[in-house]
């Protein structure tokens, strides 16, 4: 096993985390297994706040280090591959991985250049089916009755797994032939042209449909695994077809 402090971490996202004790307490258990990037979008109680400081216990650094964002857009943007833990069923085409079987593909994309993240959601309600659908696969740790967990009990469960997991993938025969990975900002961009000339064609309706099918585009874009220049092909694609739609749509006789 490679060891963790020669690799890059994943980043630890918390989507709109209510308690600073919370914060404080995920920030010890990242620091616990050699995590140390800490992302937080829109936390309730605002930011600093003292009560994390209070539960880090040894943790002060992310603490102090933690970035803040206002959307989870923005928190993933330069990232490569992401995964959402959620215990609720989503009805989304995407892989449900176990904490295990997630931290070992949080392994392999490192290996391969991506930069990963994991996201998690607020302790009132967790992800939105809309931030969920941003991701590439999902997380769902096994519980007995009671499936809702602290949001620092967590980020611990899947801090462990990610610290304990193997590499198993040699760099030496990685294929970077297709390209550096996509980063999510790419990717976004890339949904915002697609679903804008979808709009303008007519495609996503009727509007109470709008939503569902946006998500699924996004899932079928997310497991292809786009490389930066398919990005871009598909981009141009877009552009192209978009224009032949113009050329060929003729104005209307007035006479």
């Amino acid at each position: 096993m490679k060891p963790t402090s020669q690799i890059k971490s994943p980043t630890i996202i918390l989507s709109e985390p209510q308690l600073g004790e919370n914060i404080g307490a995920a920030a010890r258990a990242m620091a616990n297994f050699g995590l140390s990037d800490l992302r937080l979008v829109r936390p309730r109680d605002g930011w600093p706040n003292p009560k994390a400081d209070a539960m880090a216990a040894g943790a002060l650094d992310i603490v102090a280090a933690a970035q803040l964002f206002d959307s989870v857009e923005e928190a993933v943007a330069e990232l490569n591959y992401v995964l959402a833990t959620t215990a609720r069923d989503r009805s989304m085409t995407k892989h449900i991985l176990t904490p295990e079987e997630g931290a070992s593909r949080l392994r392999k994309a490192t290996l391969e250049g991506k930069a990963s993240g994991i996201l998690f959601g607020g302790e009132r309600s967790g992800l939105t089916n809309d931030e969920v659908a941003l991701a590439d696969e999902i997380i769902s740790i096994p519980t007995a009755d009671f499936s809702s967990l602290n949001l620092s009990q967590a980020v611990l469960l899947v801090s462990y797994e990610w610290f304990g997991a193997e590499d198993t993938t040699p760099t030496e025969n990685i294929d970077h032939g297709r390209g550096l990975p996509a980063t999510r900002e790419e990717l976004f961009l890339l949904f915002k042209h697609l679903e804008d000339e979808l709009e303008k064609g007519g495609f996503l309706y009727p509007p109470g449909t709008r939503d569902g099918m946006v998500r699924n585009l996004r899932s079928i874009l997310h497991r292809a695994q786009l490389s930066d220049q398919e990005v871009r092909t598909l981009r141009g694609v877009i552009v192209a077809l978009a224009k032949g739609k113009a050329r060929t749509t003729k104005p209307e006789n007035k006479e």
